[in-house]
């Protein structure tokens, strides 16, 4: 059992809670967890089962926003990790991030052990070097914690290693009426990953002509989507925290969303999920883990594993082909088999309760 163990992953919500069962390794064999985070993923680091404290700081080499990288902004880090004091740092990344701009701080920070997966010669800055062959696609989350166990850390007993949040989460039936609804999330935070608002209305249309409760939810810049898509459905674009969206997702029957944030946190709640994933990344690595989900869209696409931002291919032919009425057969597939689902989510919410 060690001191202080920092954990870092600044990227974003979605990210962060791939994260969470190496965490929850880490914070077995640690007496206090503290979360390196960025702006985009700080809510929820804060959510994560394990994770003590929180801290924020923008990595330049990660934000998809550009930012200078300055000494003033480094030495913000460097000064916030020495008033920790951690014995050890575990830098989790995705498979086309380095982590040695981060393990190169830290070192100035005075971290005097670090681990992290590094196919680059790591030279000094890494103590555990734990390379992965990465033309294999390995789940995320099994990637981490496949580092975890690297730097010495394994899941507690009972820990079936799926995603989780911290409960309780707060009471939301005020928004959305009584469980058994439809989640519709139509935001992404890459223009390449996203569906057409038309579809997004129309799927919405769709589920509700099918006889279901729709609740179409979204991030306060998201507004104006939400309320392209919703439609006669309710619509809380803007309307939760990231503690409420957890538990509205966590309300739903299904959840219908693209490869983004919500999609991972739906999963993290052991809520179904009808992914629109779009192939830029592989859905091997990235589709949501643990949970009964549907996957929609041409993943032989032109744009597959080109990592892009913004669609390289005119017409968005990975997912421009899908079809209102395929969403409702796939939220019917899914709801059909979430009777004994149910089982399931009760076992998984008594692991949760044992590790938060």
């Amino acid at each position: 059992m060690i001191g202080t163990a920092l954990v870092v992953r600044p990227d974003n919500a979605g990210d962060v809670l791939l994260a969470g069962p190496a965490v929850r390794a880490v914070a077995a064999g640690a007496r206090e967890v503290v979360m390196l985070a960025g702006p985009n993923g700080r809510a929820a680091a804060g959510l994560l089962p394990g994770v003590d404290r929180v801290l924020e700081w923008r990595a330049p080499w990660i934000d998809p926003d550009r930012m200078p990288v300055t000494s003033e902004h480094a030495a913000r880090l460097v000064e916030q990790v020495r008033a920790v004091g951690p014995d050890l740092a575990v830098i989790f990344t995705s498979f086309h991030q380095s982590a040695l701009p981060t393990a190169l701080l830290l070192r100035l920070a005075g971290v005097p052990r670090i681990a992290a997966i590094s196919e680059d010669y790591p030279g000094s800055l890494l103590d555990v070097r734990h390379v992965v062959d990465e033309s294999v696609d390995v789940p995320e989350p099994e990637r981490m914690l496949g580092l975890a166990r690297a730097a010495g850390f394994v899941l507690p007993p009972g820990d079936d290693g799926r995603l989780a949040v911290r409960g309780p989460l707060p009471d939301v039936e005020h928004l959305t009426g009584p469980p058994g609804y439809v989640v519709v999330h139509p935001g992404t935070t890459a223009q390449a990953r996203a569906w057409p608002a038309e579809r997004w209305a129309e799927a919405v249309g769709a589920l509700l002509a099918a006889g279901e409760r729709v609740v179409v939810t979204g991030s306060p810049g998201e507004r104006a989507l939400t309320a392209i898509v919703s439609g006669p459905a309710a619509d809380l674009g803007g309307a939760t925290t990231f503690a409420e969206l957890a538990a509205v997702l966590a309300g739903a029957s299904a959840v219908v969303a693209a490869n983004t944030g919500p999609a991972h946190l739906a999963a993290a709640v052991g809520t179904p999920v009808v992914s629109l994933f779009a192939p830029v990344v592989p859905a091997a690595r990235w589709a949501p883990y643990g949970v009964p989900s549907v996957l929609l869209g041409d993943q032989d696409a032109p744009c597959r594993g080109s990592r892009a931002r913004i669609c390289p291919v005119p017409g968005h032919p990975c997912l421009s082909a899908v079809s209102g009425a395929q969403v409702v057969d796939a939220v019917r597939g899914l709801t059909a088999a979430r009777e004994p689902l149910g089982e399931a989510v009760e076992v998984v919410e008594a692991v949760k309760e044992g590790v938060s």
